[in-house]
């Protein structure tokens, strides 16, 4: 590791304006004994600005963050932290007391948490998931075809009946008994998601792989996913369980009195669905509890399937599980390791038909991404061009779309000269194919805006929305850009403030 290198400028800039931030909310916010923080306080505050760019400097912080991990950045600001506030309480202050150990702790802690959140913007950005996937097909495997099937002797049944009844109970028998014939040996009921033990099992052996256990005791299940789509030929059959997010929660306030049920149903939440998404604590919970009793919704397992190149058949809620029957229909989409942040980035259409990437916070549960057929398919569109009963869509989106805090984060592709304030909404290619062809092109020639002219008309289908956007388009060519988005902006402001239009 080097100890001398060329620091990044523009880093150390940052750095300066985050901690004459920090300087400003401490000494001006902060109820303070002195009536002239920021006179007092100056010379402490331009050496605590030096040693604390120095000792970044050689912990290395400002080498490009495009080369850098987001735990490593976060470690090397917690050691220059740390070592700032040793320095300052056991040598500074104890030579010059009229300091307040108070003040060097606030400042301290003010920097740490505001070059923290700022790390955690850049790589939310950096690394913001692509929401909109196009799965291409990739080159089907040769001999992909399924066996004869042999029937198996009456004593081989019963016991796999009763081993089927005693484990997932009648009902999940009986619903297995009409879909599939138990009888022939190309059917595989299993309990085991060893790798190992899959890897096992020849090619195209089983056409039909049933797994009793519930997803939520199953670890690793975009491998165990990818496996079952490797072993089963074209058009093979999948069947496996769970229990859904919503279910869990029901029972939970059903079991326990009303207010100590919700205090419960969150700490469990928190446990078992929060902790393990965190990059930190990830690997300590799969470790301490096997990843056995996780939360899992509906739209983040039937995503799996999708996103393993299964087609979603049929789902039966049976017992308090759903069971979800799937067939092989393609490779699985090469993702194994897939991190869902606070950002996500939905490829659009702008201005001449160009590409971009617009951010927007995640209001949608993690592998929603590949449901759109799914959903286009099972829920049609409701008033405002939006799908009814949109599952994918978690609480906390619901809040955050409803008072437009998941777009927020468009103010980038504005600042990128993609976006500007009043346009179109930028659409995906599937959204403008319903288009007419007239309306795609006249979009074509003006950039798409964060309030479309949507809020102004409050159109409910789909050919008023188009009529809507069509009204706005013909106004620029007629009046200018300029005039319009002025127009326009009032008559959002107006809907907002008074006639509660939301976010889509």
């Amino acid at each position: 590791m080097k100890v001398f290198y060329k620091p990044k400028l523009n880093s150390i800039l940052v750095d300066v304006m985050l901690l004459g931030f920090n300087f400003l909310i401490i000494y001006g916010w902060f109820p303070l004994t002195t009536p002239v923080p920021f006179q007092k306080y100056f010379i402490p505050s331009l050496l605590f600005t030096v040693t604390w760019l120095i000792f970044s400097y050689f912990f290395q912080r400002y080498i490009p963050l495009r080369k850098q991990t987001y735990t490593k950045s976060l470690v090397k600001l917690l050691l220059v932290g740390s070592l700032q506030f040793v320095i300052y309480v056991t040598i500074l202050h104890h030579f010059f007391k009229q300091y307040s150990g108070f003040v060097i702790l606030a400042v301290t802690i003010g920097i740490f948490t505001i070059e923290f959140f700022y790390l955690l913007f850049y790589f939310s950005y950096r690394f913001a998931t692509q929401f909109d996937i196009s799965v291409s097909d990739e080159k089907e495997r040769p001999q992909g075809k399924a066996r004869e099937p042999r029937e198996i002797d009456e004593e081989s049944y019963t016991n796999l009946v009763n081993f089927i009844e005693r484990y997932s109970g009648k009902k999940a028998l009986k619903f297995l008994q009409s879909r599939f014939d138990l009888r022939k040996d190309d059917v595989r009921v299993f309990l085991n998601t060893s790798i190992e033990n899959l890897e096992l099992i020849p090619h195209y052996h089983y056409s039909t792989f049933i797994y009793l256990r519930k997803l939520n005791d199953t670890e690793k299940i975009n491998t165990f996913f990818s496996e079952i789509n490797e072993k089963l030929p074209d058009n093979g059959n999948f069947v496996c369980c769970f229990e859904k997010k919503s279910t869990r929660k029901k029972k939970f306030l059903q079991k326990y009195p009303f207010g100590i049920n919700y205090i419960l149903y969150s700490f469990d939440f928190v446990v078992k669905r929060f902790i393990p998404k965190l990059f930190f604590s990830r690997r300590i919970y799969h470790s301490l509890n096997g990843g056995k009793n996780r939360i899992l919704s509906k739209a983040e397992v039937l995503g799996r399937f999708y996103c393993h190149g299964f087609e979603v058949l049929e789902e039966k809620k049976i017992d308090g599980l759903l069971y979800v029957w799937a067939q092989r229909k393609r490779n699985p989409t090469p993702v194994y390791n897939r991190a869902y942040g606070p950002l996500i980035k939905l490829k659009r259409y702008g201005k001449n038909g160009k590409v971009i990437y617009v951010y927007k916070f995640r209001t949608m549960h993690p592998y929603s991404e590949y449901l759109q057929d799914y959903v286009y398919q099972h829920h049609s569109l409701q008033a405002g061009g939006k799908f009814n009963k949109d599952f994918r869509v978690t609480t906390i989106g619901k809040f955050m779309r409803k008072h437009f805090l998941d777009e927020l984060p468009m103010l980038i592709n504005i600042f990128k000269g993609e976006m500007k304030l009043i346009g179109i909404r930028p659409l995906s290619r599937q959204y403008l194919n319903l288009y007419n062809d007239n309306i795609q092109q006249l979009r074509k020639k003006y950039r798409p805006g964060l309030l479309p002219p949507f809020y102004a008309d409050m159109p409910r289908t789909l050919d008023e929305i188009q009529e809507s956007e069509k009204k706005y388009l013909l106004a620029c060519e007629k009046n200018g850009v300029l005039l319009t988005d002025i127009k326009y902006f009032f008559l959002i402001l107006k809907n907002i403030l008074f006639h509660h239009a939301r976010s889509a």
